[in-house]
């Protein structure tokens, strides 16, 4: 028996599985950019209090990259102003060699704070 087959009537492609043959899957979703923790926390602050912006978007069609977008614009707020801070303290690998607990405490601290201004300046917009 052939591994794949293709129904000529419908276009539909078919993969052999054990016995059966089932319709065969894409490998890589088509074109719907993943949306990470930011986008999804956009999401729900969409969904709770700008509704109608919500509804523009999904009916539209342009929800997800506009999901993306903000979780991408957000994630590199995020970076930069963790590298940004912690350069400003004087938080070095040095200090992480030298007192490990005093570093984690302090990166905790940045990464707390550049957390609030991500969730301010982009979330919660």
């Amino acid at each position: 028996m052939e591994r794949f087959i293709t129904d000529e009537r419908t276009g539909l492609r078919y993969e052999l599985v054990g016995d059966y043959y089932l319709i065969a899957g894409d490998d890589e979703p088509e074109g719907d950019p993943l949306i990470g923790v930011w986008g999804q926390r956009h999401l729900r602050y969409l969904k709770e209090h700008r509704r109608v912006r919500y509804a523009t978007l999904l009916t539209s069609g342009e929800l997800n990259a506009y999901l993306a977008d903000i979780d991408r614009q957000a994630e590199e707020l995020f970076l930069r102003l963790v590298k940004q801070m912690a350069d400003a303290e004087g938080i070095t690998e040095t200090l992480k060699a030298n007192d490990q607990m005093e570093w984690v405490g302090r990166m905790n601290n940045v990464r707390s704070r550049a957390f609030e201004i991500v969730e301010a300046d982009i979330i919660y917009t």
